[in-house]
Order: C-alpha cells, then sequence, then structure tokens
C-alpha cells in the first residue's frame, strides 16, 4: 500500500535578493548580493546568478567581492522581508492552519485529508504567491518531513518534486552526505574521514555503528535514509529566545564593534514587534580569531524591546567582557519572552548576572 504524500514544504527562491529584484526591477539578470553595508559583512542571501561565481550564504563579503566584483551589493531590508513573508504565510493559511513556520521564508505545511492532489495544492500555492508577491517558490512533497524538505531543494527555482515510498531508498543514493538531516559539517568530515561520501554508501553501514559514532543522532541518521521520519508537523512552537549574530572580518576596533551592537540591536527590535514579544534575559555572544566564544548575560525586573533600550543595556555587557584577540563574531540576544498583550507582575529581587 502506498503511504500517503501529507508532508509539504515550501522554500522561497532565494528570498531577500528576490525582493530586491521586485522592487527594483532594474537588478534583474545582475549578480544581486544581499549582505552587510561594509567588506566587513556577510552575505545574507545571494540570486542564483551571483551563486554562479561560488557565493554564498555567511560567505565574507569581502571574499565575494574578490569572486564577483561587478554583483550589485545591497544591505538588507528586513522590515521589508517581513511584510512579504507575512503576505506569503497569507496564502498559506488561506489553504490550511495546519502550518509550522521554519523561517521568514520557509515552512511545512500538513495536507492530509485534503481534497485536491499534492500537485494540485503545490500549483495553487505557487499560482497565489505569485499573483500576491509576484515571487516564485520550489516545493517538495513527501510521506515524511525529511523527504519533503529535501525535495523541496531538488529543482530550484520555482521547482516541485516529490517523493514517494517506491522511489526509496535509491532516489537517495547519489547525494552527499551532507543533504541528509542531522548531518552537519563536523559529522560529515568525520564520515568522509572513513571514506563515506554518498548516501548509498551511508547506507551500507550498520545501524550499530551509526550509533557508536553518533549516538541517538546515529540512529535517526540509519532510519532517514530508509524513509523513517516521525516528526509531526508542528502547528505552535514556543520560542525561548530571538537573536541577531553576524560573523564577520577580525577586528579588535571597539567603536566599530559598538556600531555592529547597534545594527544588530535595531534589528531584534524589529524581529520582537514582528512577533509582539519583549524579553527579560539579555545575552550578549563575543567569538575570537580562534573561535573561543563567550557570553555574558543579564535579567531584569522588566520586559525590554526597544532597539535603543537593548543597545544600552547590551553596550554594558559587552564593556564587561574581557576578549585580548580579534573578533569574529558577535551577537545580542533576548530570552524570557512573553506575548507584549499579556499583562505579568514581577516580584523578583536582584538582577542576576551570568
Amino acid at each position: 500500500m502506498e503511504t500517503s504524500l501529507d508532508f509539504l514544504h515550501l522554500d522561497m527562491d532565494a528570498f531577500f535578493a528576490a525582493v530586491e529584484e521586485k522592487d527594483n526591477p532594474k537588478l534583474k539578470g545582475h549578480p544581486v548580493i544581499v549582505g552587510g553595508r561594509s567588506d566587513r559583512g556577510i552575505v545574507t542571501t545571494c540570486n542564483y546568478e551571483a551563486r554562479k561565481y561560488g557565493i554564498h550564504s555567511a560567505m565574507p563579503i569581502f571574499m565575494a567581492k574578490e569572486r564577483c566584483p561587478h554583483g550589485i551589493y545591497v544591505p538588507g531590508r528586513m522590515k521589508r522581508y517581513q511584510e512579504i513573508s507575512k503576505q506569503v504565510f497569507q496564502v498559506l493559511r488561506g489553504i490550511t492552519d495546519r502550518i509550522e513556520p521554519l523561517s521568514i521564508d520557509e515552512a511545512y505545511m500538513d495536507i492530509s485529508g485534503m481534497e485536491k492532489s499534492p500537485e494540485e495544492i503545490a500549483a495553487l500555492i505557487k499560482a497565489r504567491v505569485m499573483t500576491e508577491t509576484g515571487l516564485t517558490l520550489s516545493i517538495g512533497v513527501s510521506f515524511n518531513k525529511f523527504l519533503a524538505k529535501l525535495a523541496s531543494d531538488w529543482n530550484k527555482p520555482d521547482g516541485f518534486m516529490k517523493i514517494t515510498q517506491e522511489m526509496m531508498p535509491e532516489i537517495l543514493f547519489p547525494l552527499p552526505v551532507s543533504k541528509v538531516y542531522g548531518i552537519g559539517s563536523k559529522s560529515r568530515k568525520r564520515l568522509n574521514d572513513i571514506g563515506i561520501y554518498t548516501v548509498e554508501e551511508l547506507y551500507r553501514l550498520p545501524e550499530d555503528f551509526l550509533m557508536d559514532m553518533f549516538g541517538r543522532g546515529g540512529k535517526e541518521i540509519y532510519d532517514r535514509i530508509r524513509g523513517v521520519d516521525r516528526r509531526i508537523v508542528t502547528t505552535t512552537r514556543e520560542r525561548k529566545s530571538m537573536g541577531v549574530e553576524r560573523t564577520f572580518r577580525e577586528t579588535r576596533d571597539k567603536k566599530l564593534l559598538m556600531e555592529r551592537l547597534r545594527e544588530y540591536s535595531m534589528e531584534l527590535e524589529k524581529d520582537l514587534e514582528s512577533r509582539n514579544i519583549h524579553g527579560r534575559t539579555l545575552t550578549v555572544k563575543i567569538k575570537d580569531e580562534d573561535f573561543h566564544s563567550h557570553t555574558r548575560s543579564r535579567t531584569f525586573n522588566h520586559y525590554i524591546s526597544h532597539g535603543e533600550e537593548i543597545f544600552n543595556l547590551a553596550g554594558i555587557l559587552f564593556n564587561e567582557m574581557e576578549w585580548e584577540k580579534s573578533l569574529r563574531l558577535l551577537g545580542v540576544s533576548l530570552s524570557n519572552l512573553m506575548d507584549r498583550s499579556m499583562e505579568q507582575l514581577s516580584f523578583l529581587g536582584e538582577e542576576k548576572i551570568q
């Protein structure tokens, strides 16, 4: 009996860059890179023209410019991306409320029991999103989350792919092991070190071997490449923290770092505002040139969400931190989150520093 294709995963195509092209049609046909305002920033995303030059997200801007000096580099506009994202999710909620957002431009949908076929649902989503936003997205459908997400990346951009039970596991065999959910860069390297590069080679490894190598994650990897993923679409997700952090070219310039901290604080304010939440625990994170990370946190008696207040308090925490080497990452985040529409009395005593 054929397993039902109840899971749909959608992913907007080069979302930030696509929004920039939508708002400025003169950018179309050119390599467009969205990122920091200076060479010290990183690539947030880029369009498919830019990807031809080997540019990818999280790449330092100075490196991207070396590969594509004639590219068009534009600063990110998070508020604008959030506006378009809301339009996309309104389209999705017009089809079903069984949606699990993963990010501003990505989500799972549970399409079980719907009258339309997966192909019809995907075509409907694509048409409505194009009408509302002028943007394309790619959709994958399968009988579990792992395969649906994998399928959405199969024919980008503006793609559609479904993976059925009868295709398994052979359809996965040519893929690199990095395509398997749960295998990050460190796990990929460990597998490569023992000569395992493709899913087909991974498939031949015994379950107990993978469990010895990766613990409980090894069992999940073993199951996933055999088409077993028991995760469901979760429509409500409790967010434990929200923050902004960026990697950049190493620097000891404290003035520049404070400018970045202000920029991230203002971006965090917009993210908090878009979700109507605020928080009480503020954390500043740094990472030095040797990849050593340090954090400093403080929990306040009141909830905070305004960018200037976040920046001022984060600046105090940052100035309390000791670092001798150049920094390559800076971040600020809020936890102990609560919906702003809820009232909560605080009887806390002293503020806590970690």
